[in-house]
C-alpha cells in the first residue's frame, strides 16, 4: 500500500514568498482553508510507503495535472501553480520562466518519488493499492463545485479504471458500520495514479479517502480537537481493512 499525502504541509520557503502577491493575513487565511492539516498523522499504517509533499499546495499543487488544459481547476486559477485565492482574488504575480521552472522541478521531484514507490510495490507484489489521503472543510469553499450542505463525515473518491468495486464497498461499509456518514465522489471526486500507469495498468488500484476536518480539528484555529486520536484510530482501522481487501 502507498499512502499519497499531498496537502498536509503549510511550508512555503522564504525564497518563494515574494511570488505571492497577498498580505500575510490573506496568506494565513488561505493556508487555513486549503491545508489538509495532520493528514500525515492520521494516515499511518505499518509497512505502507508514505509519499508526503513537504511544501504547501499554495506553492505548487502536486495533486493537479501539470498541463492546465487537462486540469479542470485551472479554470478558477488553481491548477498546478495557483494564480488566484479561494475567493477568486489574485494570489501570485506573473512568474519568470526561471521561477516557473523551479516550481515545476518541485512537482516533478514529488511525482518521481510517487512513481518509484508505486513501482517498488509492483515489483514486489505485482499489484499495489494507492490511498490518496486528504481532509476537507465542513463548509464549502467559494470555488468548490459542490455547494451542498451538510457535508458528510468522510468522502470516498473513485477513478473509473483504477478503483475496484470491492475496495469501494470495503471503505464505505467499514466507515458506515463505525457510525459515520459517507459521500461517494462527493463533495470531492477522483483518485490519483502516477501518469505512467494512468488508465493503462490494472495492477494499480487507487482510492481517495477524505476526512471532514470538523471531526478532528478546530477549523478556525488549526488546532487538534479532543477527538483527534479517536479519528486517527478509525482511519488506521480503515487502512487495515483496505489493505486486506486489496488485490
Amino acid at each position: 500500500m502507498v499512502l499519497h499525502i499531498p496537502h498536509s504541509s503549510t511550508t512555503i520557503p522564504t525564497q518563494f514568498r515574494p511570488q505571492l502577491a497577498v498580505t500575510d493575513g490573506v496568506l494565513k487565511s488561505e493556508l487555513q482553508a486549503l491545508t489538509d492539516r495532520y493528514t500525515d498523522e492520521l494516515f499511518v499504517w505499518p509497512g505502507a510507503m508514505s509519499v508526503v509533499f513537504p511544501y504547501s499546495r499554495l506553492l505548487v499543487d502536486v495533486e493537479r495535472f501539470a498541463d492546465d488544459e487537462s486540469e479542470p481547476m485551472s479554470a478558477v486559477g488553481m491548477g498546478m501553480v495557483y494564480t488566484h485565492t479561494t475567493r477568486g482574488e489574485r494570489l501570485r504575480r506573473e512568474l519568470t520562466d526561471g521561477e516557473r521552472s523551479d516550481l515545476s522541478a518541485l512537482y516533478d521531484d514529488h511525482h518521481r518519488l510517487f512513481h518509484n514507490a508505486v513501482q517498488m510495490q509492483l515489483d514486489r507484489d505485482d499489484a499495489v493499492l494507492i490511498v490518496d489521503c486528504h481532509s476537507f472543510p465542513d463548509t464549502p469553499l467559494p470555488m468548490d463545485a459542490s455547494r451542498q450542505i451538510p457535508r458528510p463525515d468522510f468522502c470516498i473518491g473513485l477513478d473509473r479504471f483504477h478503483t475496484p468495486d470491492r475496495i469501494v464497498r470495503t471503505a464505505a461499509s467499514h466507515l458506515r458500520n463505525a457510525g459515520w456518514n459517507v459521500g461517494i465522489d462527493w463533495p470531492y471526486s477522483g483518485a490519483i495514479v502516477p501518469m505512467p500507469y494512468f488508465h493503462g495498468d490494472s495492477r494499480v488500484s487507487s482510492i481517495m479517502i477524505e476526512v471532514n476536518r470538523r471531526l478532528y480539528m478546530n477549523e478556525h484555529t488549526g488546532e487538534k480537537n479532543d477527538h483527534f486520536e479517536a479519528v486517527a484510530t478509525q482511519v488506521r482501522s480503515l487502512l487495515g481493512a483496505l489493505q486486506r481487501a486489496a488485490p
